[in-house]
């Protein structure tokens, strides 16, 4: 039997975070999924480097792959060191799989990573979003949105 999945995934320590992709992108379903890596690489997210601003993931040949992203070289990794923008590939069910490629295909969304962190277990995840990219009005709107809670919550907390 499969173990339960809760809401929120278990983020011990995030190590990378595409802030600009919640703005940019109108994010619908999120999967964890874990990472492919080398040794220093995981040595170099282990020390906080890392950065996935500009990156994207695709599906090709019945894996899903993240791409563009930077995990620069580990500083004591000799000859053993890694390319740091290759593409890695993401860990993820077939099912899992299947859906991502039917929403990009069919619906026109993105897969957009949000977070590069380490779970409980001490292994590397990325919680991997399907979204649709926003238009510059649809931006607007967000933020007048956004400014409107945080008024309308810093009010109710001052009038009680």
């Amino acid at each position: 039997m499969a173990r339960p999945k809760t809401a929120e995934f278990d983020k011990q320590k995030i190590v990378a975070e595409n802030r600009r992709a919640r703005f940019d992108y109108a994010v619908d379903d999120k999967f964890e999924a874990g990472i492919a890596l080398t040794g220093t690489e995981v040595k170099s997210l282990r020390a906080g480097a890392g950065s996935i601003a500009e990156s994207y993931a695709e599906v090709r040949d019945g894996a899903v792959w993240l791409v563009n992203s930077n995990i620069p070289e580990f500083s004591h990794g000799n000859r053993f060191n890694h390319v740091p923008t290759r593409p890695r590939k993401l860990l993820l069910h077939e099912r899992e799989i299947g859906k991502l490629r039917a929403a990009v295909e069919r619906k026109g969304m993105t897969m957009v990573p949000l977070s590069i962190y380490f779970n409980g277990r001490g292994r590397a995840k990325v919680e991997l979003a399907l979204a649709k990219g926003r238009q510059a009005q649809d931006k607007r709107e967000y933020v007048k949105d956004r400014d409107w809670k945080r008024d309308k919550a810093r009010l109710m907390r001052e009038k009680g």
